[in-house]
């Protein structure tokens, strides 16, 4: 009964359970459906299964891009998805003033960089790193951030600046395809591996143009050359010339249709990167011509068919050891020489026999190579060869892309290096590839989790640290001093003397005891120890590890390769004597040995010191199920990579945490602008006003004081903003909302000096309009002065001329009159019956005196009227009667030929001398005779007297 009760309880309190953790979700996650959530800071509560919740949901409904604090992840969606990437949504992005408000994707890291490097504040180098698993789209995030690049950053203003930044834009995603043909492969995670490490630095003008790229490559897997593992192929270069070669060029290259290769597995395999024509078209893009090309593949052929050398044992030491009975292997190393232009000979005695030197005297001695020696010498000529042809292409990609250095200020980086890798055989690649994603999660881990949790505590912050993995015990293993296990591998290096596996496992297991990140495998029948990574553990075999660290590359090989006929070869391998000295040191002066683990770790610090110079930004490829198949979400191995790379640590962080991290100085001299979003008003107790030079302002602020003045100039800000003792710390939002009010005020700013200058401008157009109306007025005055001066000048020579000639006129008629009278008076008096004139005769005598003048102009004057018009002028001018025409009759002068002359006669006569008078006496007419009368006077006189009768 207990038992029943119990157990009826026991099921009451589980389905309680049930129903309170389903209730409590509910609370929980009921404000938004889980895929709708594009960060998942915004998670309730941020756990490792509501984290993988929601990325399982936004993954089934095709959203593959979640924020995650500073972090971007990615999905892989094993599925070609052209709309997500086209270069419309680049523009839209790229357009946007705030691209955070926009769905995440991996153009919102892109932009967020761009615009870092425009900052005004503090244009900081930008770099991305793009870390995640092999197979989780590290390369094709990598190519799509330099399409955005490409097309955001060439925005030149002319079209000569336009086509250059385009032929820059094509070569820099020209230098994609064959980086991938050369460094990529097919492994069991990814059929597009990348098996070297690359950063591409990106290069900007002060315009944040994009001028030109450099690429950097750290560790190819040249042993892949001649050596792949099960299920896996070689680099992809070889399966497209074996492919995509034409008719021609397969009788060239001896490259006959369904040839077999031992070092081609997997020919039948086509996957979307065997395409020829691609690497083709990319490699002309970038300057090497068709017959280089042509040299190019010739030389591959050429290690492919060396691969099918192969060697028996001689079975005597004596004897170099003969290749195998058969005509194909023969037939091979025929080929083999011929098509990298090597004697036959010489590279069957290269390969077979070793040249030492000896004693003081540096004698050469002949030594013959065993079976297994035989086959080292040759996978070691064809990495030899491989590897020279790889960075050849790399410097001649860097040459085509590469500015020069006084053409560009910034840089964006974009990191892509091959990702952590656990194979069931893992060796010395392994071992660096791993390694490298140990120093990349420590420099995440250092720059954003510790580093800023600690700058949190020194700042004063009130702040609850947050526990995370730390791989620096991890770290401490591989590379740490004084032991470690690059140190064990360089020392059996150095050491030159046989060591066995076993004896390499018992040395790292004795050196390395008590180290917590060493395990080891009691049950492995091989050799090995296993490293727990902080992506999990992985087991490294210790069979090859010392020679594949050695990578010794015997001299008479280079001087072999040094002799080749082939232009390219000549090229890769030029006749240096220096070199020849490096390659041939004497017994007591012999250089220490560079190891691949040694040179692999110098450039990893310079990639890391390269990148502690910038802004790093961080995207996580996370691989959802590892058949690389789409809408698959396997829960358990995704749930492994979130925990190994602190995802949920960073999530905790980020969303308790500030990312925006400004000195007092830079905050001040960028938003203290913002106090004009609020009237004047006089400086409080916090201190001047923020409206001063920058010389006011101390380099370090009390935080009391700078606190209030941010609350004055944030006073209508809602956002959350912390004061440290030397920094403002803020979030994404809060910097937002600043740099809208600061586009605010620096937008009245400029309405307000717009206003100004426009009324400056109106008034000074008007200064300008009245002053042109001045300057008008007086010319127009001067020109009427000048105008009215020249007429008044011309009527005072007229009136002079008229005044001389009225005065001229009058003395000559008086003078004709004074003559008339005179004769008249003289007549009067000598008739006895005569008497004195009545006064309309006197009256008459004073007409004639004044107006006759007129009568002579007009009878004289050459007008457009003839006879009787003429007539009626004159008789209209004298008043005289029209009435009896035919009393008198008047001949014009016209009729006469004119006046010839009117003057008085000298001698002090009375008389008038007249020749052909302009009016005379016509017909009969009574009265004195024409001698004694002139014919004007004569018709005014007649006029007079026919009016009495």
């Amino acid at each position: 009964m207990l038992q029943q009760i119990n157990g009826h309880g026991s099921g009451s309190d589980a389905h309680g359970g049930e129903t309170l953790r389903e209730d409590l979700q509910e609370f929980l996650g009921g404000e938004a459906p889980l895929q709708q959530l594009d960060d998942l800071t915004k998670v309730n509560p941020v756990t490792l299964e509501t984290v993988l919740r929601c990325l399982q949901a936004r993954y089934t409904a095709d959203t593959f891009y979640t924020n995650a604090g500073c972090t971007l992840v990615a999905l892989n969606p094993f599925k070609p998805v052209p709309q997500l990437y086209s270069p419309e949504l680049m523009r839209e992005y790229h357009a946007a003033s705030q691209p955070q408000t926009l769905r995440p994707h991996i153009f919102t890291v892109g932009e967020q960089t761009y615009r870092n490097v425009r900052s005004l504040i503090e244009p900081v180098n930008q770099s991305i790193v793009v870390s995640g698993e092999s197979g989780a789209g590290k390369t094709w995030t990598s190519r799509c951030l330099m399409k955005f690049y490409a097309v955001v950053a060439a925005s030149p203003t002319s079209w000569e600046s336009h086509k250059v930044a385009e032929r820059i834009e094509q070569r820099i995603l020209n230098s994609n395809p064959i980086m991938e043909a050369f460094g990529n492969a097919c492994t069991l995670r990814n059929n597009n591996s990348s098996r070297f490490g690359k950063f591409i630095q990106l290069q900007l003008n002060g315009a944040q143009q994009m001028t030109g790229a450099a690429v950097q490559t750290y560790l190819l897997e040249k042993t892949r050359v001649a050596c792949q593992a099960p299920s896996e192929r070689n680099f992809h270069i070889f399966y497209q010339i074996y492919k995509g070669a034409r008719a021609e060029e397969r009788v060239q290259w001896r490259l006959p249709e369904g040839a077999a290769f031992s070092w081609l597995p997997h020919p039948e395999r086509t996957l979307e990167e065997d395409c020829f024509e691609v690497t083709r078209e990319a490699m002309l893009h970038l300057g090497i011509d068709a017959p280089t090309q042509n040299n190019i593949f010739q030389a591959l052929a050429g290690l492919l068919h060396l691969g099918n050398t192969r060697f028996a044992d001689s079975g005597n030491e004596a004897q170099p050891c003969p290749l195998v009975n058969d005509a194909q292997c023969e037939g091979s190393v025929r080929t083999s020489a011929l098509l990298l232009g090597l004697p036959e000979d010489h590279l069957l005695e290269t390969l077979r026999i070793r040249t030492i030197r000896a004693g003081r005297d540096q004698q050469v001695f002949r030594k013959p190579c065993s079976q297994a020696e035989c086959d080292t010498r040759r996978d070691c000529l064809a990495k030899l060869v491989y590897a020279r042809l790889f960075d050849w292409l790399v410097s001649v990609i860097n040459s085509s892309i590469c500015a020069t250095p006084d053409s560009w200020t910034t840089f964006i980086g974009l990191l892509d290096v091959y990702g952590f890798e656990s194979f069931p055989n893992n060796s010395l690649e392994q071992l660096c590839i791993n390694y490298a994603n140990e120093k990349l999660q420590q420099h995440f881990v250092a720059h954003y989790l510790r580093a800023q949790q600690e700058e949190y505590a020194v700042e004063g912050l009130a702040w609850s640290f947050v526990s995370y993995q730390d791989n620096q015990p991890c770290l401490d293993l591989i590379e740490g001093s004084p032991v470690s296990i690059c140190s064990l591998l360089n020392e059996e290096c150095r050491l030159n003397r046989p060591s066995s596996a076993a004896q390499l496992q018992t040395r790292i297991e004795s050196a390395l005891t008590g180290r917590p990140r060493l395990g080891r495998d009691r049950l492995s029948p091989e050799p090995s120890f296993i490293v727990l990574h902080y992506a999990g553990p992985v087991r490294y075999r210790t069979a090859g590890l010392v020679e594949k660290n050695k990578d010794p590359v015997p001299p008479e090989l280079t001087r072999l390769l040094q002799q080749s006929q082939d232009p390219l070869l000549k090229v890769l391998f030029p006749a240096d004597p220096e070199e020849k000295s490096q390659e041939e040191p004497s017994g007591q002066n012999r250089a220490p040995v560079l190891t691949v683990v040694s040179k692999f770790k110098a450039s990893l610090e310079q990639l890391l010191q390269v990148l502690h110079g910038t802004t790093p930004h961080y995207i996580r490829c996370i691989k959802p199920n590892s058949q690389a198949q789409a809408q698959i979400f396997h829960r358990e191995e995704v749930l492994s990579q979130l925990e190994a790379c602190g995802l949920v640590e960073t999530i905790h962080i980020s969303a308790a945490g500030f990312p925006i991290r400004v000195s007092h100085r830079n905050f001040l001299e960028r938003y203290k602008l913002l106090r004009r979003l609020r009237p004047a008003t006089t400086p409080g107790p916090h201190g001047p006003c923020l409206d001063g030079g920058h010389s006011e302002w101390p380099p370090c602020a009390e935080p009391a004081m700078l606190q209030g003045l941010l609350q004055d100039i944030l006073h209508a800000l809602p956002a959350p903003l912390h004061c440290g003792r030397t920094k403002v710390f803020m979030t994404d939002s809060t910097l937002e909302l600043l740099e809208r009010r600061r586009a605010q005020v620096l937008e009245q700013c400029a309405r307000h000096i717009q206003r100004g200058w426009r009324r400056h401008r109106c008034r000074t157009q008007a200064r300008q309009r009245r002053a042109a109306v001045l300057i008008q007025a007086a010319v127009r005055s001067w020109l009427t002065r000048k105008h009215v001066q020249r007429l008044h000048a011309a009527a005072t020579v007229i009136k002079r001329a008229w005044r001389e000639w009225r005065i001229r006129m009058a003395f000559l008629a008086s003078e004709e009159l004074d003559g008339v009278e005179e004769k008249h008076s003289s007549q009067t008096s000598c008739s006895p019956s005569s008497s004195p004139l009545p006064p309309a005769q006197t009256r008459l005598q004073g007409a004639i005196t004044r107006l006759w003048p007129l009568g002579l102009a007009l009878a004289n004057a050459a007008v457009g009227m003839h006879g009787f018009q003429r007539k009626l002028v004159v008789f209209a001018c004298l008043q005289l009667p029209v009435g009896s025409p035919r009393s008198c009759a008047v001949q014009t002068a016209q009729e006469q030929a004119g006046v010839l002359s009117i003057r008085a006669l000298p001698q002090g006569s009375i008389r008038f001398h007249c020749r052909k008078s302009p009016l005379r006496y016509a017909d009969t007419c009574p009265g004195p005779s024409p001698d004694s009368v002139t014919g004007f006077n004569q018709i005014l006189l007649e006029r007079h007297r026919l009016g009495h009768v």
